[in-house]
């Protein structure tokens, strides 16, 4: 069942294969985690280049996120039939070979087709990782090290992906943020096929064809891909034919959420949600990774296009985050939840996220990264760390042991939905906002700074929602 062998023996070989396999794990996670942020630098100049609208180019990063979370649940699924080191091998080929296609891409549609099977390759890869570490780290003390490395990795490498992005697109084209995926591919995927240990033929069951619910995968890929584009092209065409699409993919919704309860192997199982922490910590995280995108999306164009900076000098703007997730996670998260509690922890984030919002809503067409990037960024970055680890232990608590890996899941696709839907809306709204004020003479800089700013306000209120929400339905309950 398990892509790894998870003995309890203690031997210094034994010890090193297990760590060097977090490492190659590690290593293709974030390849593909890099690439959901990495592309937010470079988006004026792939815009320049290829003729992107404003709210268009939301695109670049949506299509890669909407089959990337859709899929997330199928590909779990996929590793229980195949064997999860075949998944994650044959996801990190896919991720790949697309990053080379994106690279090679002369124009919107083919980068935007090549993005999508991107988001395939990547929820192939990512989305038995979780399963894998639990399998080779059985103890708990190191299981929870193990996943304290993966989720520093994991946050930190999403806004490190800023910083790349920049530095790459400056010193040679924003093509080069794809290609550079092929050296790192060729080895993360030699490293996994020698160090991830052998796992055992698939065990006697349902095959492919009875074994996955590829007609629930569709729909809830169909549904998140429609209401992201409703959102996303909401002002290019009539108020008739946005509510049309809008209400068939609420019907794709309600479509899969039926087979979900009729089908014999749901990708979904119905009971996951009779858990009040389970439910209420994925709902918590939509709005609060949706806050956190906008912010990385929306803060990198504020950065360069307010503010003025090329995109290398908002790659390093961008690096004081990831600093700052990484050093909190890996030395204050998990002393501070066992001391304080998760609630409380969490609760802290929450407010940080909120109040670094608030800050970024006030910045200015006149602004400087000091006094109106820089305070909320690192507030902002704080709040993340502190919140990310307690909303994590809240959720897997809230299911029961044979979910387990469902509930995993679950967890990474609303991550992405919240990602993509928020990035959507910001983006959005800040296009719209600044179009309107343009068409009344406003000059173009200071449009732009109060479509952003707009945005950043939007931000705050559904960071302030979040709070409200774990408030409301994490609170520990007394027996």
């Amino acid at each position: 069942m398990t892509a790894l062998t998870s003995s309890r023996t203690r031997t210094p070989h034994r010890t090193y294969s297990r760590w060097a396999s977090l490492v190659v794990l590690c290593a293709g996670a974030l390849m593909t985690i890099l690439d959901g942020t990495i592309v937010t630098v470079a988006m004026p100049a792939m815009q320049t280049d290829l003729g992107f609208s404003g709210a268009g180019l939301a695109w670049v990063v949506n299509a890669y996120l909407i089959p990337f979370g859709g899929l997330l649940l199928l590909a779990g699924r996929l590793g229980d039939l195949l064997g999860r080191k075949r998944m994650f091998t044959a996801g990190i080929a896919v991720f790949t070979v697309a990053s080379v296609l994106c690279g090679l891409a002369t124009s919107r549609a083919l980068l935007v087709a090549a993005r999508a099977v991107q988001g395939v390759g990547g929820a192939m890869a990512s989305a038995v990782v979780l399963g894998m570490l639990v399998a080779l780290f059985p103890e708990p003390r190191e299981q929870a090290r193990a996943i304290a490395v993966f989720s520093a990795v994991g946050a930190g490498g999403a806004t490190l992906g800023t910083f790349l992005g920049g530095a790459l697109t400056q010193a040679l084209s924003w093509h080069w943020i794809f290609l550079i995926n092929l050296p790192i591919g060729v080895v993360a995927w030699l490293a996994a096929v020698r160090v991830l240990s052998p796992e055992p033929s698939p065990e006697p069951g349902p095959g492919l064809r009875d074994g996955a619910d590829y007609p629930g995968a569709a729909l809830v890929t169909g549904a998140l891909m429609l209401t992201v584009y409703v959102i996303v092209g909401s002002g290019d065409r009539g108020r008739t034919a946005t509510l049309l699409l809008a209400a068939l993919a609420l019907t794709l919704f309600v479509a899969f959420a039926v087979r979900q309860t009729r089908t014999e192997r749901p990708l979904l199982r119905p009971r996951l949600f009779r858990s009040r922490l389970l439910t209420g910590a994925n709902a918590v995280q939509i709005l609060m990774i949706a806050t956190m995108y906008g912010f990385q999306f929306i803060g990198a164009l504020y950065i360069q296009r307010v503010l003025g900076f090329d995109e290398l000098t908002t790659g390093f703007a961008f690096l004081p985050a990831p600093l700052v997730i990484g050093l909190l996670m890996m030395t204050l998260s998990a002393r501070t939840v066992g001391r304080f509690g998760a609630y409380p922890v969490l609760l802290t984030g929450l407010v940080l996220i909120a109040g670094g919002m608030a800050l970024l809503s006030r910045a200015r067409a006149d602004g400087s990264y000091a006094a109106d990037v820089l305070p909320p960024m690192l507030l902002l970055a704080a709040g993340f760390a502190a919140a990310m680890p307690p909303l994590t232990g809240l959720a897997m608590s809230g299911a029961p042991e044979e979910d387990a890996g469902l509930a995993s899941g679950l967890f990474n696709t609303t991550q992405v939905v919240g990602g993509s839907l928020g990035l959507a809306a910001l983006s959005t709204l800040a296009a719209s906002r600044t179009d309107t004020l343009l068409a009344r003479g406003t000059e173009l800089v200071p449009a732009t700074a109060e479509g952003y700013r707009l945005a950043f306000r939007v931000a705050t209120g559904i960071a302030v929602t979040a709070l409200a929400l774990a408030g409301a339905m994490l609170r520990p309950r007394n027996r």
